[in-house]
């Protein structure tokens, strides 16, 4: 009996999860993998929920971003996603380590998809218009998790957690900083050629 319970009960907590993220338009894709339910179970899912009247969510087709330049194309996107970032580290999602930022999430958990749903909305909660998408805040954890793209790093300026794009040659400052004139967004660190001598 207690058998049947708990897997009626994590059946359940999968359900609840695919209908939260349904709510932040996440693609069919992403909920399969956090939810494990069957792509027609979640299609199922998506047509009670909106024969039901609840809100209006839009159904995004075709593959998930994965561009990290998409946060760091202005300030305010960059100021924001950068916040999501913070929030991630707030609710456990990332963390620090002996070799610097590792990942505790694990896909495919009810746990870290409960998390990531909590972070985000946190998030909403702080900005009105919102820049980072749930899709793009999902790429956003899993490409810190990486570390092949984005880092993050401290501001030399004010402390506060910013993005750093691993592949530019160049240190960034955080986005409150860079709008505030205390320091260029991004500062180049490429070598200079060296100055000639000039003869006698």
């Amino acid at each position: 009996m207690r058998v049947s319970d708990d897997r009626y009960t994590r059946d359940r907590q999968r359900l609840d999860l695919a209908l939260r993220l349904i709510r932040h338009e996440a693609r069919t894709f992403t909920i399969r993998q956090w939810t494990g339910l069957s792509d027609d179970r979640i299609r199922k899912l998506y047509r009670s929920y909106v024969e039901q009247g609840a809100h209006a969510v839009l159904r995004h087709r075709g593959k998930s971003p994965r561009q990290s330049a998409f946060f760091f194309r202005n300030p305010e996107t960059a100021f924001q996603a950068a916040q999501l970032a913070s929030l991630f580290v707030e609710y456990e999602l990332v963390g620090t380590g002996p070799l610097g930022l590792e990942s505790r999430y694990r896909l495919g958990t009810l746990e870290s998809g409960l998390l990531l749903c909590e972070a985000y909305e946190a998030y909403v909660e702080l900005h009105s218009p919102v820049r980072v998408s749930f899709e793009h805040g999902w790429f956003l954890l899993l490409a810190i998790a990486r570390r092949e793209e984005i880092g993050l790093r401290r501001c030399e300026h004010c402390g506060g957690l910013h993005l750093h794009d691993l592949l530019a040659r160049r240190r960034s400052a955080c986005a409150s900083c860079a709008a505030a004139g205390l320091a260029p967004l991004r500062q180049d660190l490429s070598p200079r050629p060296p100055q000639r001598m000039r003869e006698n």
